[in-house]
């Protein structure tokens, strides 16, 4: 396995940028347009789509942006990967905050936010009437201090 991963933009890469959006959004919400205005990082086990994370609802002034991530190998968030996916919202767009909407059902992510450091409160019903889920969110702060920063 050799684990690579790039950032693609609307603007600098649309092509890339829209098969990594289509991707998530299929594996997340069985929608190919289910997110839209985003950025994207892609993690490539050599040449193959094996994961990606999508930058959205940025909001500059607020310091705010949510990531929405999905993957088809479990073995693609390494040390590396992770400090790349972070690398963007807090080195580069300078935000103050991350957040994540996790289904109640994805306890593997739930135990990976956890893990990293994140914050969560539960939302009943917010996927529907039989589905919550939890909204994490990570502070820079906590992030400068969490294992997997460094």
């Amino acid at each position: 396995m050799s684990i690579t991963t790039a950032y693609h933009g609307p603007e600098s890469s649309p092509v890339e940028n829209a098969v990594v959006g289509r991707f998530v959004s299929m594996g997340i919400w069985g929608d190919p347009k289910a997110i839209r205005d985003y950025c994207s990082m892609a993690v490539l086990d050599g040449p193959s789509l094996i994961a990606g994370t999508l930058y959205h609802e940025w909001q500059p002034d607020e310091g705010v942006i949510q990531l929405s991530s999905f993957s088809l190998n479990k073995r693609w968030l390494t040390r590396p990967v992770i400090r790349a996916m972070f690398h963007l919202p807090f080195a580069c767009l300078g935000c103050q905050l991350v957040v994540l909407r996790v289904s109640e059902r994805n306890t593997g992510m739930c135990q990976i936010a956890r893990k990293f450091g994140f914050s969560k409160v539960y939302i009943p019903r917010l996927r529907g009437r039989d589905e919550g889920e939890f909204i994490f969110s990570l502070t820079d702060d906590q992030w400068k201090e969490s294992p997997y920063n460094g």
